[in-house]
């Protein structure tokens, strides 16, 4: 049991898990997920972590076929700029490897902004924790567990 899945069975989230046989090769673990699961990629969401220019940590949430746009990121943070956080420092604040990155259950809760588009889903899907393994649950649930908001920070 992932700390993400362990955090939504805590706080009696309505979800449900997803399993699915994970290609290391796949050339995005996002739209795999949605293939292998056959759901529609707007539904599938993709867990990013940036660095403000301060070094500040936070956590991007956007559909799998979309691009997070750090000018759009940045202004919902209140900062200059952000970039893409060093993949080890990553790993040591949400305790997850990359490709596998939860919102949920992380070691350290960071600002987390959650893109608007998942308002228009009755469910979507995240990382459950581990590469192959997704929780789906309400976006409105997900955004109250972890304090996130949501604003436009997604570009085709």
């Amino acid at each position: 049991m992932t700390p993400a899945i362990k955090l939504a069975k805590q706080r009696g989230l309505n979800y449900q898990l997803h399993e699915y046989s994970h290609d290391s090769y796949a050339a995005s673990y996002g739209l795999e997920a949605a293939e292998k699961l056959g759901v529609d990629p707007v539904q599938i969401f993709k867990t990013l972590v940036v660095t403000t220019e301060t070094g500040t940590l936070a956590v991007a949430i956007v559909p799998v076929d979309t691009t997070l746009s750090f000018k759009k990121m940045a202004k919902a943070l209140g900062c200059k700029k952000v970039q893409m956080a060093d993949p080890k420092l990553v790993a040591r604040s949400t305790g997850y490897v990359l490709g596998g990155v939860s919102p949920l259950g992380q070691k350290k809760r960071l600002p987390t902004v959650l893109d608007r588009s998942a308002r228009a889903q009755s469910t979507i899907y995240v990382s459950a924790g581990r590469r192959g393994l997704e929780i789906e649950l309400p976006p409105a649930q997900l955004a109250e567990t972890l304090g996130a908001r949501f604003e436009d920070i997604a570009e085709s």
